[in-house]
Order: C-alpha cells, then structure tokens, then sequence
C-alpha cells in the first residue's frame, strides 16, 4: 500500500511536457502517475510547459497538449508555467555558477570531445577559453561522484558521475537553455518536492542531483516508472511517430493508462464519467504495484 503518512514539506508534483506534438498515451500515462501520486497524498500537482527549443516546437502543440489533459482530468492547481518565459532567471542562474566556477564555457564541437573520449581537447572547463567570436556551449562542471538516491519504485540506485566527460550543457551554442538546467531551476522555483517521470529520465538523475547542491537547493524524491513501448519494442514517443490521445475518448484512455500502470481497475467500465474514475484511481494509487520492467 501507499504511504500515506505526511511529509517533511508539502507534496508538490509536476508534468513537465515538451511541446513537439500532441499528447500520445505514453505521455498520458507518466501525466496520469504523476496526477494520482499528487492527489492521493493530498498535495499539489502542477502542469509545465518544457517549450526551450522552438526548432523542434509545434506552434499548436501547446494548445493541444492542455487540451488533452483537460479533457482527461488533469488540470493543473496552479497557472501553467511556460520555460520560455524563464530565459532571464536561467542566465541569472548560469552567471552564477560561471562565477562560482560551477559552469564554464565551452568551444569544443561534438566532433572533437567524441574523437577524444569526451575529454576536452581545448582545456576549456581548466582555462577561461577565448570565446569573443567563437560560438561556445556552457557546461556544468560536474564532480566526481559515485551518486547514491533511493527512488519510491526502483529502490537504492547508484550512478557514477566522471568529471569533464560528463559535464552536461546547460546552454546550447545556440544559444537555447538545455533541459537539465531549466528542469532543476523551475523545480526549486516551484518548490517541487516529488517527481514522477519516465525510466529512460533515471541516469539524468545523478547530474541533477548536482545541479540541485550547487544552487543550495533539495533535490525532490524521485519515482521513475517504465516507459510505455510500441509494437517494435521502441519507447512510444513523438519521434517514433507515436499517434495523438483521442480526446473524445478520455475515459477510455485514462482505463487504459491504469492498466498500463498494473494499477486495480475492478468495477471501472469506459463508460464511467472522467472525474469519477479519476476519484477511484486515486483512492487505489499503488506505486508499489507497477511493473519494473518496460511494457
């Protein structure tokens, strides 16, 4: 069963989609976990847009995905928060780590760290490299680790962090803010607390970790669930052409995403209204329940 005992901070969780195409069942799926999770501990859940690269985003993808959740239920207790309206505290924050040594600037081409083993072939995180009309990539400087966590699904995990070769960019040359610094920046500015998200997210884990200590900030308890697979055993995803949710079937779909979760769906039918099997779902949330392989 779930533990329902209160926590030292107020439950806060998230779904974080990024908008590339409309919402597939494998997303709905980690939507639907993250929302039960939420609810049956009585906390907050909240909906955040990841819209951090408008080369890969669909101008209508946004509206489609909250429509989505809307009508399958999830909707989110606070205003939804949209990343491309956090460019100013991401460069705040980057200067910051820059300042404090934690990130540092660098030239070299993904062509020359893969000739090298990802080692960097123009020393750029020991020397402050020359970057005036170079396009450059800031990175994290990561430290050395053999990192330990405890996830609510997966048990204790351990992952080892090497220092330079896995330095993770935190701003593309592009000049786009990457994933694994907006991720961790609007979870401590939402004050996020528990996060529900795919297993093929697990070895970022460590590297956020890292990110969380360096901006003085606890990292949130992690719950990583299997990712949903198609008919060739690949991830259900957007760029495996994963086909959009029908939303005019959510109940449907919502009876299907529990499943999938291994979730007790005794007694619900399709033709159970949305909020109702919503209210069941949460009253019978197991974590404990879902599978630990992929489905």
């Amino acid at each position: 069963m779930i533990d329902r005992r209160p926590y030292n901070r107020e439950y806060r969780g998230r779904f974080a989609p990024s908008p590339t195409g409309p919402l597939h069942f494998g997303s709905l799926v980690t939507a639907l976990a993250s929302y039960l999770d939420a609810r049956a501990r009585g906390g907050t859940w909240l909906v955040r847009i990841e819209d951090l690269d408008p080369l890969r985003e669909s101008p209508a993808a946004t509206e489609q995905i909250l429509t989505s959740l809307t009508a399958h239920g999830l909707t989110s207790d606070e205003p939804v928060r949209f990343q491309a309206h956090c460019h100013e505290r991401y460069l705040q924050i980057i200067d910051r780590l820059i300042q404090q040594g934690r990130a540092y600037r660098c030239i070299c081409s993904r062509k020359q760290l893969q000739a090298s083993q990802g080692r960097h072939p123009n020393k750029c995180r020991e020397t402050a490299v020359n970057v005036s009309d170079r396009p450059y990539a800031v990175r994290f400087a990561l430290e050395d680790e053999n990192s330990v966590w405890q996830d609510q699904l997966l048990g204790e995990q351990h992952q080892q962090v090497h220092a330079g070769t896995d330095d993770p960019v935190i701003r593309r040359k592009e000049g786009f803010y990457a994933y694994q610094l907006a991720v961790v920046a609007d979870d401590i500015d939402q004050q996020i607390t528990h996060v529900v998200r795919g297993s093929d997210l697990l070895d970022m884990t460590a590297q956020q970790c890292q990110i969380y200590r360096a901006l003085d900030a606890e990292a949130p308890a992690w719950l990583h669930i299997p990712v949903i697979l198609n008919e060739r055993g690949q991830k259900l995803s957007k760029q495996n052409h994963a086909p959009a949710l029908n939303d005019l079937r959510p109940a449907d779909n919502l009876l299907s995403a529990l499943e999938a979760l291994a979730q007790d769906v005794f007694g619900l039918t399709k033709g159970d209204s949305v909020a109702d099997t919503l209210k069941t779902a949460t009253a019978r949330w197991q974590p404990s329940r879902i599978h630990l392989t992929a489905r």
